[in-house]
């Protein structure tokens, strides 16, 4: 029997791929995935997704999810994230919509995988030089305080020998976080 969080997960993105929406699993199940292992207790997604994406999610998610229309028009019309909650088993699920070209990147990018979940079913997952990328960023924003984030980082460096690096040095240049790279390597080696 699958774990609460696969049968959430497998119902959330049963619904993106049946209305044919991309995603892409990211945050700390797509680290913890392609890095080390560290328990979660909701999920983060970039989707290709739109206003007239939302009804038809709703829709598609039917009567065991909490999916408020209103919220969700209001988040995307600001370009910003919104959730949806699986009422049966209580797992929230962040959805970012793809609205930058590091995002587009991530999308075009990812992997269909299984996740370290007990009955999980392979789902897009982002690559790690993405989630790598990212949580650089969100450790960025949050003031660089997230011992979490750092971890996560560090782990993904030192549990990826084959990272491609050009790519993560010219994103790293994009999006602000060369010297934050440049300190993960560091911690990684020494480590």
């Amino acid at each position: 029997m699958a774990d609460p969080f696969a049968r959430a997960l497998n119902e959330l993105t049963a619904a993106l791929d049946s209305l044919g929406i991309r995603y892409a699993i990211g945050g700390g199940l797509a680290s913890s995935a392609l890095g080390v292992f560290r328990a979660t207790a909701d999920g983060d997604l970039i989707a290709a997704i739109f206003l007239a994406n939302l009804v038809p999610l709703q829709n598609a998610l039917g009567p065991d999810w909490y999916a408020d229309l209103p919220m969700m028009e209001s988040a995307l019309r600001a370009g910003r994230s919104f959730n949806v909650i699986h009422k049966v088993t209580a797992i929230k699920f962040d959805i970012y919509p793809a609205r930058t070209e590091f995002h587009l990147s991530q999308l075009e990018r990812a992997r269909k995988i299984r996740l370290p979940l007990d009955g999980a079913v392979p789902c897009s997952v982002t690559t790690a030089e993405d989630i790598l990328l990212a949580k650089l960023r969100w450790y960025l924003d949050g003031g660089e305080s997230s011992d979490r984030q750092w971890n996560d980082v560090v782990g993904l460096l030192t549990t990826n020998d084959s990272l491609d690096l050009g790519y993560l040095q010219n994103w790293a240049a994009r999006l602000g976080v060369t010297r934050l790279l440049e300190k993960a390597q560091a911690d990684a080696k020494a480590g």
